[in-house]
């Protein structure tokens, strides 16, 4: 009977070892298929926070420990290189809160335009160390800006959003008091931004509402409420949406109206400014009421080069060929030591890079005297705007003063 009892628990004893294993090892299955469920499930979520509409401006807000290290490694690198880029173009400070604005930018006015052209040279000039993209709602750039951008963030050109400084404007259709908020947000949407460094009246001028376009009628011309305009533009900047606030092709008469007006006084005039337009009187009128100068049409505008007043300027070259620069080097150069910043169009990788080798060296006393004796002619009017035909009953005549 002992021998009998013994043997029945034993093997009650197995039996009941063996039930204790297939239970643990189906817990251990079930907990090994959830684990991997679960990693699968964080991949995923990682997928999600890198997909390429998410991914523009932002990162995951917690990345997976075990690639922490790299991605820490790989934005040094980003990070280091992006700076390296960026210090070969210096900053100005601008505005009240001197933020840093770079000496030179691209333009993106092209005429005629062609998407993929002003898309490659944006990538490009990013490559190369440009941080500040000028645009505006007339040029039809904007959407192809922001999508390059875009790009060069998520390719690792930049950084983030924070590392570039986008510039962008209101036409003469939208200077309206109600329009203005308006046409930025529709800027905005266009560039896929929250918001921009600098918005600029495009000019002190006004037409009648409709879709930006040039040439314009001379009889759609209306007299422009520029106190209005001024404070719509000051909401955009307490809005958030855009940094800093300023104007564009403005003569000292036009900026002294605006500032006896003006809460927030313009940080920046945009203007045609090259040695064959000094803009004399001008500069220092903004040197004196804190404004930063911006230059267009750096190189003499978008001309045949024998129609090019800065090009075939037989004092740049002779200047240039004793430096070894370029005349359009000399040009820039120049604009720089005036304390003006300036945005330069161009479409080839070659001159590009020439455009922003100019900072560790200097034009000597002789040269700039040589400068100054350069005969003066403006190029850029309101009357380039405007059809021929036609009368306008507003009186834009102070639009075009001409300042020496």
């Amino acid at each position: 009977m002992i021998g009998a009892s013994f043997i029945i628990w034993v093997l009650s004893s197995v039996i009941q070892f063996l039930n204790l294993v297939y239970r643990f090892g189906s817990a251990l299955i079930m907990y090994k298929f959830c684990l991997n469920k679960a990693i699968l499930c964080g991949f995923h979520m990682h997928i999600l926070n890198f997909s390429p509409a998410y991914a523009v401006y932002t990162t995951p807000v917690t990345p997976h420990k075990h690639r922490e290290p790299h991605r820490q490694q790989v934005m040094a690198s980003l990070s280091e290189r992006s700076s390296t880029r960026h210090s070969k173009i210096p900053d100005f400070l601008v505005g009240p809160i001197r933020q840093p604005m770079p000496a030179v930018g691209l333009g993106t006015a092209s005429h005629p335009f062609v998407e993929e052209e002003v898309r490659a040279a944006v990538l490009t000039a990013l490559e190369l160390g440009y941080r500040h993209i000028d645009t505006a709602a007339l040029y039809a750039s904007e959407r192809v800006v922001g999508e390059a951008m875009a790009d060069a963030v998520r390719s690792g050109i930049v950084a983030s959003r924070e590392e570039l400084f986008v510039t962008s404007k209101v036409w003469c259709t939208q200077c309206h008091p109600k329009l203005v908020l308006p046409s930025l947000k529709e800027s905005l949407q266009n560039l896929q931004m929250e918001y921009v460094d600098l918005y600029l009246i495009h000019w002190p001028m006004a037409v009648k509402p409709s879709k930006p376009h040039f040439p314009m009628k001379r009889e759609d011309i209306v007299p422009m409420d520029l106190s209005g305009v001024w404070q719509a533009m000051e909401e955009c900047h307490q809005l958030g949406l855009a940094k800093m606030i300023g104007v564009s092709n403005f003569t000292t008469k036009k900026l002294q109206e605006l500032l006896a007006i003006a809460k927030i006084p313009p940080a920046v005039n945009q203007v045609e400014l090259n040695p064959t337009w000094q803009q004399k009187k001008l500069i220092e009128f903004c040197k004196d009421k804190g404004i930063q100068v911006a230059a267009y049409s750096p190189l003499g505008g978008q001309r045949i080069p024998k129609m090019n007043p800065v090009r075939r300027s037989d004092i740049l070259e002779e200047i240039g060929k004793a430096r070894g620069k370029s005349v359009a080097q000399i040009s820039l150069r120049w604009i720089y030591e005036q304390g003006a910043s300036m945005v330069v169009k161009s479409l080839k990788r070659e001159r590009l890079k020439e455009n922003i080798e100019i900072f560790d060296w200097e034009l000597s006393d002789g040269d700039r005297l040589k400068i100054g004796q350069i005969p003066q002619r403006k190029l850029i009017t309101v009357q380039n705007l405007l059809c021929r035909e036609g009368i306008s009953s507003v009186d834009i005549s102070d639009v075009d003063v001409l300042e020496m």
